[in-house]
Formats: C-alpha cells, sequence, structure tokens
C-alpha cells in the first residue's frame, strides 16, 4: 500500500513540477496548505451525556480567488487526508477555469450513528468553530461523503445567524428553497458523463453498448448509471458498500434505483447475480468508473483490471503504483481533478447565482456545465500529446502552472 493521500497529493504535484520545470520558489509555496484549522466538536447526545468529535477545515491555496471544498463526516477523516483533498480541489478548480483555491473540510464521525438531532447540532457547532475562515468571499463549502443538502442548510443559517442577515452565498450544494442551484445534485455525475462520452469518441470506441462498470451507488454513482444508461451505454455491473451486481446483458438503471430506494444497498437486486466489491473491479468491460472513496485501485489489483479506460469519479482512487501499472497497461485513465470537476463547476454556478440574486433554469446550468467540461477535457488531452504525458500528469500540469501563474502575478507578500 502507498502512504497517505496527502504522499500521494506531493508526489503528483512534485512529478508535474519536474516536468513542467516549475520555479522552485513557487513549488515550496504550492506544497504547504496556507492554513490548517483543528478544532474540537463537542455535543450533547439524546442521551444527555457530551461528546466531542475532530472536525478540520483546511485551505491550500487562495491565489485565484476564495477557497472551495466539501465536508465529509466519515470515521476515517484524518488531517493528512484532508490537506491532500484540498490541494487537489486547488489544481481541480484550476483546471476548469474556475476562479477559486482549493479548501476541504471534515468531522471524525460516522453520520448514520447519530440521530438527525444529533446530526444537526454537530453541524452547527462545526459550522460556528470553523466561522472565521469561512464566508462568500473567503471559502464556501459544500457536500462530500456523508454530508448532503440539509447539512449544507443548516451550515448556510448558522452563518446567516451570526452575520444577522441571510448569506446563501456561504455553502453551495444547498436545497432550491435556500438559494440552490438546479442541476447542482447531478453535477458530479453528469461531468462524469460527458467525459466519459468524449474519452469514448476520442478513442474511437462506440458509445452506444459500451460496457460500463461503476464502483460506488450514491451521490455520484447512482446519476452516473443512470446518465450513461440515457447515452445507450450498458451498465454491467454497480457496487456499494454492502456488496455489488453484475449482468453481462446489462443492469437496468430504473431497477436498480428502486431496489436500491427499498433496500438502501444495490447488493441484493434480482436482475443481476451477486459479486464482491474486490471482483467488481476486475469485471470484463469498456470503462471502470470507481465513484466510492480513496485508494481502490492499487498495486495489488491493478494488472486485473479488464476496462480500457478508467474514469475517476472518486478523489483518489488510484494510488501511484497503479497508475503505472495502468498506463504499462495502456489503461486510459481520466484523471479525478478532471473527471469528478462537474460538482464544483456547478457549485461555482451556484455561488454566481447566490451573488448576483438570479437563478438559472436546469437547462442553462448543464449546457454550461457541458462547455466547460467538454472545453476542460479538450485543454487537458491537447497537452497530454503535445507534452507526451499521462492524463493525469497534463492535468495535474495545467492545473500546477494556473495556480502558478496567479502566485507570481500577485508576487509574495508582504
Amino acid at each position: 500500500m502507498s502512504g497517505s493521500a496527502w504522499d500521494q497529493a506531493l508526489a503528483q504535484l512534485d512529478q508535474a513540477a519536474r516536468i513542467m520545470n516549475l520555479d522552485p520558489n513557487v513549488h515550496e509555496v504550492l506544497r504547504n496548505p496556507k492554513r490548517a484549522l483543528i478544532v474540537s466538536v463537542p455535543i450533547r447526545m439524546d442521551d444527555d451525556t457530551v461528546r466531542s468529535f475532530t472536525g478540520y477545515r483546511v485551505h491550500h491555496n487562495t491565489s485565484r480567488g476564495p477557497s472551495k471544498g466539501g465536508i465529509r463526516y466519515h470515521p476515517s477523516v484524518n488531517l493528512e487526508e484532508v490537506k491532500a483533498l484540498a490541494m487537489w480541489m486547488t489544481w481541480k478548480c484550476a483546471v476548469v477555469g474556475i476562479p477559486y483555491g482549493g479548501a476541504k473540510g471534515g468531522v471524525v464521525v460516522n453520520p448514520k450513528e447519530l440521530s438527525e438531532r444529533e446530526l444537526e447540532a454537530l453541524t452547527r457547532r462545526y459550522a460556528s468553530e470553523i466561522l472565521p475562515l469561512i464566508g462568500p468571499e473567503r471559502d464556501i463549502p459544500a457536500p462530500d461523503v456523508g454530508t448532503d443538502e440539509q447539512v449544507m442548510a443548516w451550515i448556510m443559517d448558522t452563518y446567516s445567524m451570526n452575520s444577522g442577515y441571510s448569506v446563501p452565498g456561504v455553502v453551495t450544494g444547498k436545497p432550491l428553497a435556500v438559494g440552490g442551484s438546479a442541476g447542482r445534485r447531478a453535477a458530479t455525475g453528469r461531468g462524469v458523463m460527458y467525459v466519459t462520452v468524449a474519452t469514448l469518441k476520442h478513442l474511437a470506441m462506440p458509445v452506444d453498448e459500451a460496457r460500463v462498470v461503476v464502483q460506488g451507488y450514491g451521490k455520484v454513482g447512482a446519476p452516473v448509471v443512470q446518465l450513461l444508461s440515457e447515452q445507450g451505454c450498458i451498465v454491467v455491473g454497480v457496487g456499494d458498500v454492502g456488496g455489488g451486481v453484475y449482468n453481462p446483458r446489462g443492469l437496468s438503471p430504473v431497477g436498480l434505483a428502486s431496489h436500491h430506494a427499498e433496500t438502501k444497498t444495490v447488493a441484493g437486486y434480482e436482475g443481476g447475480e451477486s459479486v464482491t466489491n474486490e471482483e467488481l473491479l476486475e469485471l470484463e468491460c469498456d470503462v471502470l468508473i470507481p465513484a466510492a472513496l480513496e485508494e481502490v485501485i492499487t498495486e495489488g489489483n491493478a494488472d486485473r483490471i479488464h476496462a480500457r479506460i478508467v474514469v475517476e469519479a472518486a478523489n483518489g482512487p488510484t494510488t501511484p503504483e497503479a497508475d503505472e501499472i495502468l498506463h504499462d497497461r495502456r489503461v486510459r485513465v481520466v484523471p479525478d481533478i478532471l473527471a469528478n470537476a462537474g460538482g464544483v463547476t456547478v457549485s461555482y454556478f451556484e455561488w454566481v447565482q447566490d451573488l448576483q440574486a438570479y437563478f438559472w433554469t436546469a437547462d442553462e446550468v448543464n449546457a454550461k456545465l457541458r462547455k466547460v467540461m467538454e472545453e476542460s477535457y479538450v485543454s487537458v488531452l491537447d497537452l497530454a500529446e503535445e507534452r507526451k504525458v499521462t492524463m493525469r500528469q497534463a492535468a495535474t500540469i495545467l492545473g500546477v502552472q494556473r495556480v502558478a501563474e496567479a502566485h507570481t502575478t500577485r508576487g509574495l507578500f508582504p
């Protein structure tokens, strides 16, 4: 197993810096997060005991604008992971040309073990602890693993109560009722769909009947299954924490969705045979889409991946060692900082709409998203071919280049 996610993020930056001959002084700045906050989040539980949870918020870089990044509630959250995710957010925003820097936050908790009242108390207390760092001009949080629209609404309300007036632009991924954007919920999945279709076309593979496996059936994976099926792809395998299901003739997206709505898992769906999550990754397919957590494609299983294309809907699902193995085996990897940038792109649209208090239709949002994703895909592809590097190296180089340019243009204070 490779080192931590932070080691992985640093290795990717260092490699890009070498290829592009990055100024060592700029490299030094980019290797270090701008600020990191660790907070204690004490809440009164339903049984009247007080429990303290640990929370984090990290700003990696703000050279291109306020920082932006999700908040995750998960037992495995730690500072190294949050720093890595913040750095990846910096490159991701730059790759798709959005005027943000990267941030990330998290609380070490299993949200499924909390009642709704406890979850709200945790969210409001965490929000008030990170209050000095967030704001529509400073840092704009969004949902991530274990958080959702409701959590964002509580954060927005907590911030607004402290300001004395409503500030919808402090978070994105909110419900429509409080300044959310049409098209935000499925935005990450829609972005994944756009780059998957673009990759199939670029490799002269038919989109119709391309066989797809999706690992993870949550906020990203579920829309990906639906949207790719609508494009004519055949989804042959899907898995989540409960297990996986496989049918070489294709799974019904409608049947899968209703089974999931009833049982909260895709495991046991009668439209296919059951497979483990390990087997799922190794199924015969054209496109593999890891859409769950980081580090699922490793040195241990990379040589058994049978897909021709891996589209990273999750953050950091492929370790650097696995990356090299896939590259040697000519598997095309579309990296996370490009593939899953649809979420932050529509978050940016939501923020813009909040600031101007003027909202767009779902069709307008989707059309703008498509334009950003397709143009960003072409920029990364062109750089990869010009520099003779992988898509991940090209995306990282492009992101680092744009952040470095902003940093040097602004100069070093004081």
